[in-house]
Order: C-alpha cells, then structure tokens, then sequence
C-alpha cells in the first residue's frame, strides 16, 4: 500500500485523484475491521462507495475534538441528504471513555471504533483529529491534521466540491 505522507506544514492537503497517493477504499478496508461502540461489526467502508466520505479520528482526550464534533453534525445534517456520509472513528483504549465523551458531545453522525488501531495505522493517522475526505470513486483526496474553527468554511468547500463531481 502507498503510504499517504502529509507534507510541509499544510495542515490541508489536495490529493488529486490521479495522485499517486491516492488510496482507494478497497485498498484499506481490509485493515479497517471497525466495531460499534459495543464491538459489533460496523460498516463497510466500500459500502460507502459512491458517497462522499468525511472520516473523522478522534479520541476523548483530544481538546481539538471536542470542537470539531459541532462542525461534523453540522455538515452531516446540511449535506446528509446530498450523499455525504461522516463517520468518526474512535482511538479510545477504554471504550468507556468514548461513551463519556458522547454523552457530554453528542455526534449525530455514525460513530464506530477502530479497537485494533490497524485502520489508523493504515492510513498513518499521526494527530488528533485526522479527518479523511474521500470522494465517491473512493480515492482519499485530502487529509486534515487537527480542528481549528476557522477553516471549517475551507473543509465545507472542500465537501462541496466532491459532491459535485461527476462519479
């Protein structure tokens, strides 16, 4: 598998997707085995193919996470219905964290668990948070270090322009 490598000190990368970094979901999702909170089997990220993906990880420890759960149920709720689909992918070692920390930030979009860490591993998640936005081919075409309020406009751009494209 490529390895995705954030460069400089863009937090916001544009990987096209003719880039020779781009991953295709297909390429991962053997390493994603994600659960529900609960350790049942959660979704198939190639199930997703055709949406517009926004995965987000994130861990209950992480103060930028806190902020970005109010942009990720924003975006779920404003683009829901025009085929995006955000996804936050917990770290948390004790499963007990991460339900403390939904009671008090309340996600309004799917939340799954990644309890192996090979989905974060895959995909070199090297901060907290580090979201994912994947287009409908499947091809990652950015990677967001961090969660600073003002860019969620850029990140809603970034979104939007994914979504209309042709597949």
């Amino acid at each position: 598998m490529k390895k995705i490598r954030l460069l400089g000190m863009a937090a916001l990368l544009f990987l096209g997707s003719t880039s020779l970094l781009a991953e295709h979901l297909e390429r991962i999702s053997s390493a994603c085995d994600l659960t529900t909170l609960d350790g049942k089997p959660a979704l198939e990220l190639q199930d997703l193919r055709g949406k517009v993906v926004y995965m987000d990880f994130w861990a209950s420890w992480c103060p930028p996470c806190v902020k970005s759960f109010a942009f990720l149920n924003q975006l779920e709720q404003e683009m829901g219905e025009q085929g995006v689909h955000v996804i936050g992918v917990n770290l948390d070692e004790k499963v007990k964290d991460a339900q403390e920390f939904l009671t008090k930030h309340p996600a309004n979009f799917s939340i799954v668990a990644d309890p192996s860490k090979e989905c974060a591993k895959a995909l070199e998640v090297m901060a907290m948070p580090t979201s994912y936005i994947i287009d409908k081919k499947g091809n990652i075409r950015h990677v967001h270090q961090g969660f600073r309020p003002g860019e969620t406009e850029e990140l809603r751009a970034l979104v939007t322009q994914l979504v209309d494209e042709r597949p």
